[in-house]
C-alpha cells in the first residue's frame, strides 16, 4: 500500500507577469478568527473585468509582438511569412489606438478565477463579473457574437455578448487570481480531443501522431499559432481545460519533470519535436513557410490505465490573455504593450508587386483576368464585395430550396465571409477581417452552379469539394490574411452598407467598396490548390 500523499495537480513555480496597479479601493482587510481575510467589494470584479476585456481586445502581450519581430528578422523566413508578420504588427499598430480592436471576432468572454478561501466578497462573483464583461461590451467597438437557443433549432443573438464563460475555483491564501481570454470562434474551434491508449506512448508512434494531426489545424484559426499539445489527463475535459490554459502562457511555469505524485510537467524535449515537426510542415503564416507556430507547450499529465485522452489546441494571431489579481495591496491588471510600433521594422518587406484586380468589372471578365495567373498569386482587389456569413448562406439556400432565385448581388459581385465588429464614430467600418471559408464549403458546389460565389474571399484551408466546384464551374477561392482586421477597416474599407437581412445583426448581408484589399489566389478554376501541395 503507498503512503497518503496529496500532490498539488499543478505546481506552478512563479509568476514573471508585470502588474499594472487599477485601484487601492475596494479592498480591505479583517482579522477573524486569527486569519487576515481579504474583503473585496463587487465593484473590484466589475473594475476589473471591464478593464480586463478592454485591455485585451486593443493591446497584446509585448512577448507576442517580439515573436512576430523575430519572423521578419529570420533570413530563412518566407517572403509571405514576413508579409503576414509585418502585417499583423502594423494591425496592432492600429488597434493600440483603442478604437478598432485587434481582430472582428471580439470572441466570447472567459474568466478563470482562483479564489483563496480567506477572501470574502460576500456576493455572487459570476454576477458581477459578467457585469464589467457586458459593460465593456457595450461601450467599445466589439462584436456581439454570443448566440442563445430559443428552441432546439431556434437561436438569436443576445445582443451583448453574454453569456460568458465563468469558472471559479477555491484556493488557499487570501489572494484573487484571474486569468481572462477572448476566445475567438475560428481558434475555438480548432481545440481536438484524441481518445488514445497507451500503444501511443512511443517515440515513433506519438511523432507520427503529431505530423498527422497538425493539419487538422489547418491555417483557418489566424497562424502562427500558439500551440498546446496535453498528453494524458485524469478525464477528457480536464485535458481539454489544460490545452486552454497551456496555450495562454498560463502553465509556462510548470516543473519539466514529473514524480510519484502525478504533477503535470512541461517536456522541453517533446516541445522542440513538436516545433520542428511545425516548421518542416511547410504551412507558415497561412501561405506557405516555415512560421506555422511561433512556439510549442506539451504538457504531461497522468491518466486512467485504460484512458490516453490527447488535446491540441492554439492561441492564434490575436493572442488576447491577461492575467489579473486581487490582493490586500489593490487590483492589478497584467500590462500589455501599449507602443507595439517599436516592434514594427522600418520599411515592410520586399515582394514581387501584387496583381491589380477591378472587382467592379462584369463577373466574366473578373474570372477571365483571374484565370491568367497561378496559384500563390498575391492580388490587390478594389471595388465592390458582397459580405455573407454562415446564417446569410442559411436563408439563401432556403430561399433557393423554396423556389426562388439566387440573389443577384450574389452572382454580380465575388462573396467576402466576413462579420463586423462595431463601427466606431467617423470611420466607415469597424474591424472587419475574414472569417473561416470552411463553414461555407457546404453551400459552394449549389451556390455556383446557379451563378453566386464565383470568386470567394475569405480564410483558411478548404475542402475537395471546394476544389471541385471551382474546377467544375470555373470559380476561384481568394485567401486574405487572417487576424489584422483593424487595418482592413482603417485602409482597405471605404463604405459598408446592409444589403439584405438587417435583422441578423453582424450576420446580415453587407455591401462593402474596399480599395487595395490584399488576397492570395489559394483555389483556381484549374483545380489547383495552394495547401493542397503542401
Amino acid at each position: 500500500m503507498a503512503e497518503f500523499i496529496y500532490q498539488k495537480p499543478f505546481p506552478i513555480k512563479k509568476d514573471t507577469t508585470e502588474y499594472r496597479l487599477l485601484t487601492k479601493d475596494y479592498v480591505s482587510t479583517v482579522e477573524f478568527d486569527g486569519r487576515k481575510i481579504l474583503k473585496v467589494a463587487p465593484e473590484a470584479l466589475e473594475l476589473l473585468a471591464k478593464e480586463a476585456i478592454a485591455d485585451v481586445s486593443f493591446y497584446l502581450r509585448s512577448a507576442h509582438l517580439e515573436k512576430l519581430r523575430l519572423i521578419l528578422d529570420d533570413p530563412e523566413a518566407t517572403d509571405n511569412d514576413k508579409f503576414v508578420a509585418h502585417t499583423m504588427l502594423a494591425n496592432q499598430v492600429i488597434a493600440a489606438e483603442g478604437e478598432l480592436p485587434t481582430c472582428q471576432d471580439t470572441g466570447t468572454a472567459i474568466v478563470i478565477g482562483k479564489k483563496g478561501e480567506d477572501v470574502y466578497t460576500g456576493a455572487n462573483d459570476a454576477l458581477h463579473l459578467s457585469k464589467g464583461v457586458f459593460d465593456t461590451y457595450k461601450d467599445r467597438n466589439l462584436r456581439y457574437s454570443q448566440v442563445v437557443p430559443l428552441s432546439m433549432l431556434e437561436e438569436k443573438n443576445t445582443g451583448s455578448n453574454l453569456p460568458a464563460q465563468i469558472d471559479l475555483y477555491a484556493e488557499e491564501g487570501n489572494k484573487y487570481e484571474f486569468m481572462f481570454i477572448t476566445k475567438g470562434g475560428g481558434s475555438g474551434n480548432k481545440t481536438f480531443l484524441y481518445q488514445q491508449t497507451k500503444a501511443l506512448l512511443t517515440e515513433e508512434a506519438l511523432t507520427n501522431f503529431v505530423k498527422e494531426k497538425i493539419k487538422d489545424l489547418g491555417t483557418s484559426a489566424c497562424p502562427p499559432y500558439h500551440l498546446a499539445l496535453v498528453i494524458g489527463g485524469t478525464s477528457a475535459e480536464a485535458t481539454l481545460a489544460t490545452v486552454k490554459k497551456a496555450s495562454t502562457g498560463y502553465f509556462d511555469h510548470l516543473p519539466t519533470e514529473g514524480n510519484d505524485g502525478g504533477q503535470a510537467f512541461r517536456d522541453l524535449e517533446w516541445e522542440e519535436k513538436v516545433l520542428k515537426i511545425c516548421r518542416e510542415s511547410g504551412i507558415g503564416a497561412q501561405f506557405g513557410g516555415k512560421y506555422f507556430v511561433h512556439d510549442v507547450r506539451v504538457i504531461r499529465l497522468p491518466r486512467h490505465a485504460a484512458s490516453c485522452p490527447v488535446g491540441l489546441g492554439v492561441s492564434c494571431s490575436a493572442d488576447r490573455n491577461i492575467k489579473a489579481k486581487i490582493t490586500e495591496d489593490g487590483v492589478f491588471l497584467e500590462q500589455l504593450e501599449k507602443n507595439p510600433r517599436r516592434f514594427l521594422s522600418e520599411r515592410a518587406p520586399e515582394m514581387t508587386p501584387a496583381v491589380k484586380i477591378d472587382l467592379d468589372r462584369p463577373m466574366e471578365e473578373v474570372l477571365a483576368e483571374l484565370s491568367k495567373y497561378p496559384i500563390k498569386t498575391r492580388l490587390s482587389l478594389s471595388g465592390t464585395l458582397i459580405v455573407a456569413r454562415d446564417i446569410a448562406h442559411a436563408q439563401i439556400k432556403k430561399m433557393i430550396d423554396a423556389g426562388q432565385p439566387m440573389p443577384e448581388y450574389f452572382k454580380k459581385h465575388p462573396v467576402y465571409y466576413a462579420g463586423p465588429a462595431k463601427t466606431p464614430k467617423g470611420m466607415a467600418s469597424g474591424s472587419f477581417g475574414p472569417t473561416t471559408a470552411g463553414r461555407m464549403d457546404s453551400y459552394v458546389d449549389a451556390f455556383q452552379s446557379l451563378g453566386g460565389s464565383m470568386i470567394m474571399v475569405a480564410k483558411g484551408n478548404r475542402y475537395k469539394s471546394v476544389t471541385d466546384a471551382c474546377k467544375k464551374h470555373g470559380g476561384f477561392y481568394l485567401g486574405s490574411i487572417g487576424g489584422p482586421a483593424a487595418i482592413l477597416a482603417k485602409e482597405s474599407i471605404k463604405s459598408v452598407e446592409v444589403l439584405d437581412f438587417e435583422e441578423l445583426g453582424m450576420e446580415a448581408v453587407r455591401k462593402i467598396r474596399v480599395e487595395n484589399f490584399p488576397a492570395f489566389i489559394i483555389v483556381d478554376d484549374k483545380g489547383n490548390d495552394f495547401f493542397a501541395q503542401l
